[in-house]
């Protein structure tokens, strides 16, 4: 799809005329560039970094239908999102997974039980499926023998899905493309073409690999920067209006946290919801939910309070494993966009996404993963009017195309639903660039090392961050960032993308640099 050559492809055909810019190659702008590609227009991303390098590869990896939402009484995003989950579930098999969640409850911790369950019949039947169920303590135990049983009441089951949040967006984006649309990473927008009347009706943009610049230009300019969406509506003089919050998340190895689902329970300090699930072959745990303050970095990571913050959760929960810092194998902060109302509590702040029309720049913010289909239609009705055609969005078309099961390998079936999953329509050309020998998982995780061969070779790789941390989770789901892996990975990546050993070398270093300080809780 991004084959050898393809930056500079791009960088020449800028100069076309385009029908709609998106900056932004997170979920929403990924989901605005496919509903753009489906209606016929001509549709162009820039993402001045990588794509789903922010919030969208940060997140807590759940396609939920807002359970939490509920007790806020957003009832329509939780109808929304339950509606869109159960889409995604049908339609990502192998990307988008039921993950059975139990809550656990204590006695005088937390929400009470009847609560619990009164909440739960509703999510069900927003959902219009009856799946959960009540649990004794001597049942969650059995459920979980590592769950702490000191004074366990009891607690509930129910479903929601989890996903590979970048991966989904690759999978997105790679299908908008292969429909007709342009997506460029390292593509910094630095500027807003404005008409006579102030009107925005393009971009000025920088090339983050080669420091080219070009003026890009067309009818409609949608931003879907998400948690750094001020600072482009800060070209028009507006006054900031987002609450960037920091949610972060801590990595176990699953023989040191051994979950076969999802561990809810209340934190012991502040009652705050915190989940503990299996993912990729570890177990994630999270999230914080805290200010970041007005200086939003591409990388941000944990404070030392948000450490302590989690691993005393940790600790309380899973208290029969004796955990401790030295056991967390990696680490992961993300920044979400909500609008700023000035709630005391930042879990207290709405996560309805909104549309800002702002003298034809407009801004998509906020919102979750689960919905961003409905996001990327109601922002495309927004502009219609800019549009060369109004096209009507059904409610009823795929999120995601269909994909055709054959695979010319013998993998097991769960592996095979996952390639297909992940890759989508390119999934057979994974397979026929792949050795038998790369068709073996990486350590204890699900993923492949044909994974990193293909994404070196066609999935827009620049820099090894972007090979280790996003295309394939090695950073996360292998002990030290997967430096230790560094000369297989090397073999395998190296030649597909072409660079010699100094600028291999070059990107081990920084890569290793932003590991440490990063994703690392710097044991």
């Amino acid at each position: 799809m991004w084959t050898s050559g393809w930056r500079e492809r791009v960088w020449t055909d800028l100069d076309r005329r385009w029908d709609l810019i998106v900056a932004g190659g997170g979920i929403a702008g990924a989901g605005i560039l496919r509903e753009a590609a489906r209606a016929g227009f001509k549709a162009l991303l820039v993402e001045g970094h990588d794509f789903a390098a922010g919030t969208s590869s940060r997140s807590s990896k759940m396609v939920h239908g807002g359970l939490r939402y509920l007790s806020n009484l957003q009832i329509k995003l939780t109808i929304e999102s339950v509606r869109e989950r159960e889409r995604l579930l049908r339609e990502g098999r192998g990307l988008i997974e039921p993950l059975e969640n139990i809550l656990a409850s204590y006695s005088g911790h937390g929400q009470p039980a009847w609560v619990m369950g009164a909440g739960l019949m509703v999510y069900d039947l927003l959902a219009m499926k009856w799946r959960h169920r009540h649990h004794t303590a001597e049942q969650v135990r059995a459920l979980c023998p590592s769950i702490n049983p000191e004074r366990m009441a009891g607690g509930y089951s129910y479903f929601d899905a989890q996903t590979d949040d970048a991966r989904l967006v690759l999978r997105v984006i790679g299908e908008a493309v292969r429909a007709g649309a342009t997506a460029l990473n390292y593509a910094m927008v630095e500027g807003l073409l404005r008409d006579r009347s102030g009107q925005v009706h393009g971009i000025q943009l920088r090339d983050q690999a080669t420091g080219r610049q070009k003026e890009v230009r067309a009818p409609v300019v949608i931003s879907a920067t998400g948690a750094w969406a001020d600072q482009l509506r800060s070209h028009l003089q507006r006054k900031p209006r987002l609450r960037p919050l920091r949610g972060s998340h801590l990595f176990f190895p699953w023989s040191k946290l051994p979950l076969t689902q999802s561990i809810g329970f209340w934190h012991p300090a502040d009652g705050r919801p915190v989940f503990a699930y299996p993912w990729e072959g570890v177990t994630l745990v999270g999230t914080t939910d805290v200010d970041q303050g007005d200086e939003v970095p591409i990388d941000p990571h944990l404070s030392a309070g948000e450490i302590a913050y989690l691993m005393e959760g940790v600790t309380h929960a899973f208290k029969p494993l004796h955990l401790g810092l030295s056991d967390v194998q990696s680490a992961m902060s993300g920044v979400r966009a909500v609008v700023n109302t000035g709630q005391a509590d930042p879990s207290k702040e709405s996560r309805e996404f909104v549309l800002w029309n702002e003298n034809g720049l407009l801004t998509v913010t906020g919102g979750k993963l689960t919905t961003f289909r409905l996001m990327a239609q109601k922002a495309l009705d927004a502009v219609s009017s800019k549009l060369p055609i109004h096209s009507k969005f059904s409610a009823h078309e795929r999120v995601l195309d269909a994909v055709n099961g054959e695979l010319a390998a013998d993998l097991a079936p769960i592996a095979r639903a996952r390639l297909l999953g992940r890759y989508g329509a390119q999934a057979a050309g994974f397979i026929q660039g792949a050795s038998a020998d790369e068709l073996t998982p990486i350590g204890a995780s699900p993923s492949l090392w044909a994974e990193l061969r293909w994404a070196a070779r066609a999935e827009g790789v620049v820099h090894l961050e972007d090979l280790l941390l996003r295309r394939v989770r090695v950073g996360i789901i292998t002990p030290d960032g997967g430096l230790p892996l560094m000369e297989r990975i090397r073999s395998i990546a190296q030649p597909e993308l072409g660079w010699d050993d100094q600028r291999w070398q070059a990107e081990v270093s920084s890569y290793s640099k932003l590991w440490r300080e990063c994703y690392s809780v710097g044991k």
